[in-house]
């Protein structure tokens, strides 16, 4: 039925008194949102919330309602000033994308909808088919191919893990369990922490996972593998899956993919593909050589929020035959099964993984691929990896800083090291090195670990950051350890 345009809008407790009011102090948010987007760069990366800060939110839960302007004010004046700091362009820390302002927008108009993504026939659950359907497309997979959007490659690596464990143990997983079968998995030992806590989660136990030492350039060994592989064999147990990286988390390296899939192959072993942020080089024609093979892959995990900038969070796991996917999460209750209309739309996302609510994470990774195209967001990769040739070339030339790791792609591992410090005061040393640049608020690097030795580590994964950055870096590394060195040896 028609709405005459002179009905008054209809009440709820729960929405504003005054629309005209909402609105205003809405736009205000925007606007004010927008600016700091648009002066990213300007002020520290990061700072941390002073505990006068904390100690005026650390409030009783509320039981009156708050004025929004008031909650904009706090928003705005104790929460916004003290975030991580990844829409700065000096943030380097870990692996965080650094998001659009268009993203935001997606975001807002995700709130206005309130979809709940777990299943049943409306516009949501079809946009999360097409950018699937993309994703697809983007690594060469088959047309029996699918997937879901999750929150990250944490719990796809988790999806994936388990429906290769269903797919290959030989006996109905679902009702049996493990079923006492001693499977076993192999991953390099550069792999994510996610993966060995997969195999805790679903109770094969850590033990399950074979460690496989790694190669001079970092890349999983597959003589070792082949190896480990027979030996698992020959002690009774079922080896069943390989997990590849598709870019390590310290250092960027690729796994021999192509390698890999022909040993899968040979050796009737499902091929896992951890992609989290390096498999989105596909999308950049100079570096997509790096994953050869990804297209023989039995399932795929990769984040949106890393190397696209989708807003957090966003991750999505693609398996070759979605059929295989549904074996192991299909199936749902009397209430919820299909009767057409609102009810149809076959498979439900929920028969694809274990939530039924789920939020709408496809509009923000719809709206960011149609406003930044994949050629514009494959040229931002590519301009991060180039960047990163870039700080190690100007690294190399102060001799008191180490390369620590071939630098493959967009990741730079390296080392402060003065004369007369052994390996543990070097530690020491670097660790200290990353905190006081942080707090300084000039940048955020991070630190790992490369062959045991603690490292200073810059991951660029940040359309904002120009070159002339890494100069400010440089200088930051030098005085910090500068500092740090006559702090260590006056004690």
């Amino acid at each position: 039925m028609a709405k005459n345009p002179a009905d008054p809008p209809r009440s709820s407790p729960l929405d504003p008194a005054d629309w005209s009011a909402f609105r205003r102090e809405a736009r205000a948010l925007l606007d004010q949102s927008i600016d700091r987007l648009e002066h990213a760069g300007d002020g520290p990366v990061w700072q941390p919330m002073p505990d006068r800060v904390q100690a005026s939110l650390a409030i009783p839960s509320p039981v009156e309602p708050t004025p929004v302007e008031r909650l904009r004010h706090e928003l705005v004046e104790s929460i916004l000033p003290y975030a991580t700091g990844n829409t700065h362009p000096r943030f380097w820390g870990w692996v965080h994308g650094t998001g659009t302002a268009g993203g935001m927008l997606a975001e807002m108009a995700s709130a206005a909808i309130n979809a709940n993504c777990g299943g049943r026939n409306h516009g949501a659950i079809e946009l999360e088919r097409i950018v699937v359907g993309w994703a697809c497309s983007w690594f060469g997979l088959p047309a029996s191919a699918g997937g879901l959007l999750v929150s990250g490659s944490s719990m796809a690596n988790l999806y994936g893990i388990a429906i290769a464990r269903h797919h290959k143990a030989g006996h109905d997983i679902r009702a049996k369990g493990n079923a006492g079968v001693p499977l076993v998995a192999y991953a390099s030992k550069e792999g994510h922490l996610s993966v060995s806590k997969a195999f805790e989660l679903i109770g094969l136990g850590r033990e399950a996972l074979r460690t496989i030492p790694t190669d001079a350039g970092l890349r999983m060994d597959l003589t070792a593998l082949k190896t480990a592989i027979a030996a698992d064999r020959s002690a009774g147990r079922k080896p069943f899956c390989v997990i590849a990286s598709a870019g390590t988390v310290n250092s960027g390296v690729f796994d021999d993919l192509a390698g890999l899939a022909d040993l899968c192959a040979a050796e009737g072993l499902w091929l896992h593909v951890d992609g989290a942020f390096g498999a989105m080089v596909a999308l950049a024609p100079e570096l997509a050589p790096l994953v050869a093979g990804i297209e023989r892959a039995d399932s795929i995990t990769f984040d949106y929020h890393k190397w696209l900038h989708v807003p957090y969070d966003a991750g999505c796991i693609l398996v070759r035959d979605q059929a295989l996917q549904i074996d192991v999460f299909g199936g749902r209750p009397d209430y919820l099964a299909a009767s057409g209309g609102l009810a149809s739309g076959e498979p439900w996302p929920s028969d694809l993984g274990i939530e039924l609510s789920r939020s709408f994470r496809a509009l923000k990774v719809w709206w960011t691929l149609r406003e930044q195209g994949t050629r514009r967001l494959g040229e931002a990769i590519a301009r991060n990896c180039a960047q990163a040739r870039l700080l190690e070339s100007l690294l190399r030339c102060h001799d008191i800083i180490e390369i620590a790791a071939p630098v493959s792609l967009n990741i730079v591992c390296c080392r402060y090291r003065p004369p007369g410090l052994d390996d543990a005061a070097l530690d020491d040393l670097n660790a200290r090195i990353v905190v006081a640049i942080q707090e300084s608020g000039v940048a955020v690097p991070s630190t790992c670990r490369i062959a045991g030795r603690l490292c200073i580590r810059v991951c660029i994964t940040n359309h904002r950051s120009r070159d002339d950055d890494f100069a400010l870096l440089i200088d930051a590394i030098l005085s910090a350890g500068k500092r740090a060195f006559s702090q260590i040896t006056a004690a």
